[in-house]
């Protein structure tokens, strides 16, 4: 019994081997088959080299800026402990908490992507003499003004005008803007986790826009990053520059009265005693004025001191010049890939056409 099972086990295996074989023999017939209906691949090809054309034709050139920078903090704490982890992948000085800076370990990569910072860029002036924006130049590049004047949404020329109130349309074309900036247009990378360079890469199809709208956003973050981080004590500075101020002007009206007092003991008659009160308690005003404008004074050179030492440098390493780096698409590679892909598929559809028909 036991037999007959493992003879008829055995059999069934050589029928589903040979079933295997006899199918790739087909199938390779179809395929050999296939290949000699060269007219119709041989037109896919064709076809597939004039798409590739038409889109190689058809897609936009566009504009790489590249700005690198290089952010130094001389409140960043690691020392050597820091570089020697850099050496193994480990942020030392983000783990100390020496990251929680604004432009900070890699705070930088989210701030440059700020919509706030990208808005109040994009609405500056593309030049000190004309009204036109960064968002105007941006719509004009993409061909979108000709649209929403035709829209029935919008309906007329939409025009982003700086320090102007806007409404509800204009806020909302703004958001579309800042979105394909965001999603599309700006990269910032950390080419080297263990350096502190950071790369901003502005893609855009105006030439000019991309240079501009990369050095004023930098810069617009470097402004907000410098009011942000020393915006306590700049108020600090302020404030006690202009007690020093004052206490200067009282000292010196208190040095004239006592430069006046003491001309007065010259003349002194023994009999009357004022003078020389009015002498004495002006020199004590002048006295306890000079100590505290003293201690204003150290106390505004500590401040000024503190300021210099929060404030960091953000030092641009290589800045975009034109002309930039132009980005078009590689018009042999892409037909080339387009007609291996519609030779492909033809190829597949005739040999599946084949075998249905066999």
């Amino acid at each position: 019994m036991n037999q007959h099972n493992v003879s008829t086990v055995m059999a069934t295996d050589a029928d589903d081997d040979y079933s295997f074989r006899e199918d790739l023999a087909a199938k390779g017939k179809r395929l050999r088959f296939a290949l000699r209906q060269w007219k119709w691949w041989g037109s896919a090809a064709l076809l597939g080299m004039v798409i590739g054309a038409t889109y190689a034709y058809l897609k936009p050139v566009t504009y790489v800026a590249r700005t690198t920078f290089v952010v130094e903090d001389t409140k960043s704490s690691g020392g050597m402990l820091s570089a020697i982890a850099g050496q193994f992948g480990f942020d030392v000085g983000s783990m100390a908490g020496g990251g929680s800076g604004v432009l900070a370990g890699d705070n930088v990569l989210e701030l440059l992507k700020s919509r706030s910072l990208i808005k109040k860029t994009l609405l500056t002036r593309t030049d000190s003499s004309s009204m036109e924006t960064l968002a105007d130049r941006y719509a004009s590049s993409k061909h979108w003004q000709e649209k929403w004047a035709k829209s029935k949404k919008v309906g007329y020329a939409v025009k982003f005008m700086p320090g102007k109130q806007k409404g509800r349309v204009e806020d909302s074309l703004l958001q579309v803007i800042i979105k394909h900036v965001v999603e599309e247009d700006l990269s910032v990378a950390k080419p080297d986790r263990k350096l502190g360079f950071f790369e901003l890469n502005v893609t855009m199809r105006d030439e000019l826009l991309a240079e501009q709208f990369s050095r004023r956003l930098l810069k617009t973050a470097i402004d907000f990053f410098i009011d942000t981080r020393t915006r306590r004590l700049s108020t600090n500075v302020a404030r006690l520059q202009g007690k020093a101020d004052t206490l200067e002007r009282v000292l010196n009206r208190k040095t004239y009265s006592a430069a006046a007092s003491g001309k007065m003991l010259l003349d002194l008659n023994p009999v009357y005693t004022t003078p020389d009160a009015v002498a004495e308690i002006s020199g004590r005003d002048k006295a306890v004025q000079s100590a505290i404008y003293a201690e204003v004074m150290k106390n505004l050179e500590i401040s000024r001191t503190a300021l210099i030492q929060e404030t960091p440098t953000v030092q641009v390493v290589d800045e975009p010049e034109l002309p930039l780096k132009k980005n078009k698409a590689p018009l042999i590679l892409i037909m080339g890939m387009t007609a291996l892909l519609v030779a492909a598929v033809t190829l597949f559809v005739l040999s599946i056409f084949i075998g249905y028909k066999s």
